[in-house]
């Protein structure tokens, strides 16, 4: 798997194989992003979100049969996959740090197994907007289960989303912040082990730009196939994931949806305080 992602996003490697095998660059080019693509058309047997209340459900007992944190299916948080530089609107791709990239949102559960990815977003969206207008948002925000994933502060708090107090000032947001950051570290080690595992994804990609989206859900794919085969190289060293502005935005009934979710991490903090201590 590392050999073909590495292959498929650098040509000069390309060009290498096919002097071994006895072809030219094009023609390993071209198998390579046949392959891939059929990785992606499977993506959704191997990339897989709960999306009804049953599996929402079944999902909340499998974190809390391994965890703490109570209510929880999965982290989410976006990494930046760096690319080159774009012809048409290259600007827009520029993030943050003046490195131009994709802003790729996923979500992974307990076990380090992805379970949504969204490659359509440019380097210079914010993960707050990629979140309010991803498929996952729309489940999340009419779930029955009152399931909630886990977020940082850069997401707005929600009775679907657990984000971390800032500033805590008691025994009760302190436990609260430690088991936050426990288990949200989660999807820190997945983004490390995903970018060890197929180093181009660490370092630029160099494909056309439309071929990226599906080259990027083709590496997510590989990754839960490799837990799924109980993959005995995946005790990666972690790879620092960086930290994102603030930007909660709380417009109309989204103030009435922080409200309801700064009530609701208030009482789940509360329960773990007084249940760790009895």
């Amino acid at each position: 798997m590392e050999v073909f992602l590495r292959t498929l996003g650098d040509p000069g490697f390309q060009e290498g194989i096919g002097v071994d095998i006895g072809v030219n660059q094009s023609t390993v080019s071209r198998s390579l992003i046949s392959v891939s693509e059929a990785i992606y058309r499977k993506r959704n047997n191997w990339i897989q979100f709960p999306n009804t209340n049953e599996l929402l459900a079944a999902a909340m007992n499998k974190w809390v049969n391994i965890k703490q944190m109570p209510r929880v299916i999965g982290i989410i948080d976006c990494t930046h996959i760096k690319i080159i530089k774009p012809s048409f609107h290259g600007e827009e791709y520029v993030n943050r740090k003046g490195l131009c990239s994709m802003n790729v949102q996923a979500t992974c559960n307990a076990k380090e197994i992805f379970t949504s990815v969204d490659t359509s977003w440019l380097g210079s969206v914010h993960n707050s907007r990629i979140w309010r207008n991803s498929l996952i948002y729309g489940i999340m925000n009419n779930n029955m289960q009152e399931a909630a994933l886990l977020g940082d502060e850069g997401y707005g708090v929600a009775p679907w989303m657990l984000t971390p107090f800032r500033n805590p000032t008691t025994a009760i947001q302190q436990n609260y912040n430690l088991v936050h950051a426990r288990e949200r570290v989660i999807i820190e080690r997945c983004f490390g082990q995903l970018k060890r595992r197929f180093p181009m994804l660490n370092y630029t990609i160099r494909l056309k730009t439309e071929r990226i989206p599906k080259y990027i859900v083709s590496a997510f794919v590989l990754h839960n196939i490799a837990k799924h085969l109980l993959d005995p190289y995946n005790d990666f060293d972690p790879i620092e994931i960086e930290a994102h502005p603030n930007e909660q935005m709380f417009e109309g009934n989204q103030a009435e949806i922080r409200n309801r979710g700064t009530l609701l991490r208030n009482q789940l903090a509360e329960n773990m305080f007084y249940n760790a201590i009895n």
